[in-house]
C-alpha cells in the first residue's frame, strides 16, 4: 500500500503531473496520511487504477485566476439570482468509492442539497450519498494538459454536468457540458450559471493581464447589471 513518501508526488509547479498505477486502498491511505500530516497544499485524483497527488504550492497566477472565478460566481448570483442559494466548496475532494476521486479548484452546488459533514464522518464528499455538484472548475496554470485529458475523464465519469477549465497562459475559459452519451461537448453558454455567455467570462479573465482580480470582478458585475 502506498504512502505519500512512496509515490511520485508533484511537489513543485514546475513538475509535470505523473499518474501512477494504484488501488483504491492506496488512494485512501494517501488521504488518511494527508489528514494526519496536514500538508499546506494537497490535491489528489484517482481514476480507475491510476493516482495523481499534487502537493506543489500554488503560484501567484493560479491563485489570482482561482479567486476571480469565485468572485465571478458570487457576482452572478448576487446580480441575477439573489434568491438562489449556492455553495462554493473549492478544494473539497469528490469521490465515487472504488472508482474515481478528484479535488477540483472550484466546486459549485446550486440550490439545496449541498453536502454537510457530521462529526465522525469522512471529510470527503461521497457522491454515492450526496448529489453531484452543478459545476466544477480547474485552473490550468502548469497542469492544462491533464486538466483537459485525465481530469476531464474523471469529471465525466463522476457525471458532473458542467466542467470549466481556465487556461492561465492563454487567458481563456474552456467550458464543457455533459451529453447523454457520457462525454463532454464544448459549450458557449453556461447552463449552471443559467444563460451566462462564456465569452463574457473570457473577457473578464483577459482583463487580468493589466488589472487586479477585484477590478476585473467589478467590471464583470457592471456588464451583468446592464443585461
Amino acid at each position: 500500500m502506498f504512502t505519500l513518501t512512496q509515490i511520485a508526488v508533484r511537489t513543485s509547479p514546475e513538475e509535470l503531473p505523473q499518474w501512477v498505477p494504484a488501488t483504491w486502498e492506496d488512494y485512501l491511505a494517501c488521504c488518511e496520511q494527508a489528514e494526519r500530516d496536514r500538508p499546506e497544499h494537497f490535491r489528489i485524483f484517482f481514476n480507475q487504477g491510476y493516482l495523481f497527488v499534487d502537493m506543489g504550492w500554488e503560484g501567484i497566477d493560479h491563485a489570482r485566476f482561482r479567486e476571480l472565478l469565485t468572485m465571478i460566481i458570487t457576482v452572478w448570483f448576487s446580480v441575477r439570482s439573489s434568491a438562489i442559494a449556492f455553495d462554493c466548496l473549492g478544494g473539497a475532494i469528490l469521490e465515487k468509492p472504488e472508482q474515481r476521486a478528484a479535488a477540483p479548484d472550484q466546486v459549485l452546488y446550486i440550490s439545496s442539497g449541498s453536502p454537510r459533514r457530521e462529526i465522525g464522518e469522512s471529510r470527503r464528499i461521497n457522491l454515492r450519498r450526496w448529489r453531484v455538484p452543478d459545476l466544477v472548475c480547474e485552473v490550468g496554470d502548469t497542469t492544462l494538459a491533464t486538466d483537459l485529458d485525465e481530469k476531464k475523464q474523471i469529471y465525466a465519469g463522476l457525471e458532473v454536468p458542467e466542467y470549466w477549465v481556465i487556461d492561465v497562459e492563454g487567458a481563456r475559459v474552456l467550458a464543457f457540458r455533459l451529453q447523454a452519451d457520457g462525454r463532454y461537448q464544448q459549450c458557449e453558454v453556461s447552463t449552471a450559471l443559467e444563460g451566462l455567455p462564456l465569452s463574457l467570462v473570457q473577457q473578464t479573465i483577459g482583463r487580468l493581464t493589466g488589472e487586479s482580480n477585484g477590478t476585473a470582478a467589478l467590471w464583470f458585475s457592471q456588464q451583468i447589471a446592464q443585461r
